[in-house]
């Protein structure tokens, strides 16, 4: 068997051993927080101006279009003025903008060769879930409820995917998480799936949902 594309990893059936100073990343797995830190910390500052924007044309009787309202289904605008965008009592992106930096901070330590402990990367991965769970439900409103998509928060669905399933595949690899050894050595040989397919799924509910429009556009 291969070794994983994400890090050089043993693929005999056994979990790696903790290092007692903690356990070091490896460098794709650092590349990829820093890169859907860096992702998402941009998306989340677009979506923030372009309210800020909204309101102030509001306030000044004027109308703001954002650069990436392009039709009726893909309209930022729509999103961010709807009672979704601020489901917490605060615009959702401040969440990003606050969350981003960090996974930035992180990975900046892990390119130096920070070791973190067990402790760090069960934390890291409860923020994951976190993320993943909030725009899971995003992906439900904006598809079904609000019935326009918004890129810029496409984009911060694609990396808080990427950042709590690749953060899972790290805990396996170095044996945080205790899985069968069969189990382990698919999800470390074949790792890509799992993003591929869910990215895959969320695609087909909007081709599918919004497909009365792509139609006319065909």
């Amino acid at each position: 068997m291969t070794t994983s594309a994400l890090d050089e990893t043993r693929t005999d059936g056994e979990s790696a051993p903790q290092p007692a100073e903690g356990i070091v990343a490896g460098k794709a797995f650092t590349w990829l927080l820093l890169i859907c830190g860096a992702l998402g910390l941009l998306a989340s500052f677009i979506i923030t101006d372009d309210k800020f924007k909204l309101l102030q044309a509001k306030v000044d009787g004027k109308t703001y279009t954002p650069a990436c309202s392009l039709n009726p289904i893909i309209s930022c605008g729509n999103v961010m003025q709807s009672d979704q965008a601020h489901v917490f009592g605060f615009q959702n992106p401040i969440i990003g903008l606050v969350a981003y930096p960090v996974l930035i901070t992180l990975a900046a330590g892990m390119l130096a060769g920070a070791r973190y402990k067990a402790w760090f990367w069960y934390g890291l991965q409860a923020g994951g879930l976190f993320g993943v769970v909030f725009v899971s439900w995003l992906q439900y409103q904006t598809i079904y409820n609000i019935n326009a998509i918004c890129l810029w928060c496409c984009l911060a669905w694609v990396v808080t995917i990427a950042t709590f399933w690749y953060t899972a595949v790290h805990n396996i690899r170095h044996g945080l998480y205790r899985v069968p050894a069969k189990a382990r050595a698919l999800v470390l040989e074949f790792h890509w799936v799992v993003p591929v397919l869910w990215y895959g799924v969320i695609i087909l509910l909007i081709l599918t949902h919004f497909w009365y429009y792509w139609k006319t556009v065909i």
